[in-house]
């Protein structure tokens, strides 16, 4: 019922707004028109004896360009998203994508040959929003050093986005603290659960209890698709954050369920600019692009169906997203209604697009 509410609310404001609405919209699904080019860096943070590499596209253009940064989820890598990274490049955006060098299809590889013992260490929590802050860091030293570099960057303009284990760092470099509070609630019920991400979430219970620095204040938007938060975040954290936010969720996640891990905590955001876009029918692995490097090929039945099409609507939503927010042209505004995702939304996977939703409204729907 609570699927169905998003779903009705995101219909009933085409319905309202259609009408007003005269002006032709292009497909954002399409690749822009910037010609690019990509490039490789090794990061060493000495600090924590962590080396990574990262993979850059640039634009070409005569002026610095607004950055974001891809971050990859549990046992993907950094070509997971190179379909998105290639399809902000077009439209201008220099991308940054790193690859987190504990939880990556390498650290799955080593877990399934018997080397790991764990899916991934807790300190994965920490480190992974600590990567794209020294990834920014190296880039600002770059725009001034390196003859690649210098001219292209404009550092004052910086988007970030997610998937599943990177909608958690995503939302952490945004602001929300890990909630030590909430997972101590969670945690102990663990074995009768259904929701496979508090696996994943309760590693944190191992982590020493401090006040972990994890936000960046050069993050002006965040975008999290099928993100892992409920009890890590809680809403005490998720209400903290003050930039604008996008949730992608897939209706038919049996990883980080659409209910649990991405509408109630839509709900717990309290910055003025939130969006919601449903995928009904997605799953988990919806997004994701298959890697070469992968440790095993995810079964189709557990992709599920056109892909091609979950990855179409995340490339049409991310544009205008970080358009509007972090390269600051409001011209794109209108790609972020329902009446927009009205257009590009497709059978079998239709897409449905919020920007209010209330936990009583999700209480009325329960009953």
């Amino acid at each position: 019922m609570q699927l169905a509410l998003v779903n009705q609310q995101s219909q009933q404001e085409v319905i309202t707004v259609s009408t007003l609405n005269t002006v032709p919209l292009m497909d954002l699904g399409k690749n822009g028109s910037f010609r690019f080019f990509k490039q490789t860096i090794t990061l060493n943070d000495l600090s924590r004896n962590r080396t990574f590499p990262a993979d850059i596209y640039l634009p070409i253009a005569q002026t610095p360009r607004p950055i974001i940064v891809i971050s990859h989820g549990l046992g993907s890598d950094r070509t997971s998203f190179a379909y998105l990274a290639e399809h902000l490049a077009s439209y201008g955006f220099v991308v940054a994508v790193p690859e987190h060098p504990g939880s990556n299809s390498q650290q799955i590889q080593a877990l399934l040959a018997g080397i790991a013992d764990r899916v991934t260490n807790p300190r994965e929590l920490i480190d992974r929003p600590l990567d794209i802050k020294f990834l920014l860091d190296e880039l600002t030293g770059l725009s001034k050093s390196n003859s690649t570099f210098r001219g292209r960057l404009n550092l004052e303009q910086v988007g970030v986005v997610g998937q599943s284990f990177g909608g958690y760092t995503a939302l952490a470099l945004a602001g929300a603290k890990i909630n030590f509070e909430q997972l101590k609630a969670d945690c102990p019920a663990l074995e009768n659960t259904l929701n496979v991400s508090l696996l994943l979430q309760c590693l944190a219970v191992n982590l020493p209890k401090a006040q972990y620095n994890l936000s960046d204040p050069r993050i002006k938007a965040a975008i999290a698709i099928d993100p892992v938060v409920s009890s890590i975040f809680g809403q005490a954290s998720l209400s903290q954050i003050k930039i604008p936010v996008m949730i992608v969720s897939g209706s038919s996640d049996t990883v980080a369920p659409a209910l649990t891990e991405q509408i109630k905590p839509f709900t717990w955001l309290t910055t003025p600019n939130k969006y919601l876009a449903l995928i009904n029918g997605g799953t988990h692995f919806s997004t994701i692009a298959e890697s070469p490097n992968a440790a095993v090929p995810v079964p189709t039945q557990v992709i599920g169906s056109s892909p091609a099409l979950a990855r179409r609507y995340v490339k049409a939503l991310s544009v205008p997203f970080f358009e509007t927010y972090v390269a600051q042209q409001s011209s794109y505004l209108p790609y972020l209604s329902p009446d927009y995702v009205n257009t590009i939304s497709q059978q079998p996977l239709p897409l449905s697009l919020i920007k209010s939703l209330t936990s009583e409204q999700l209480q009325e729907a329960f009953k």
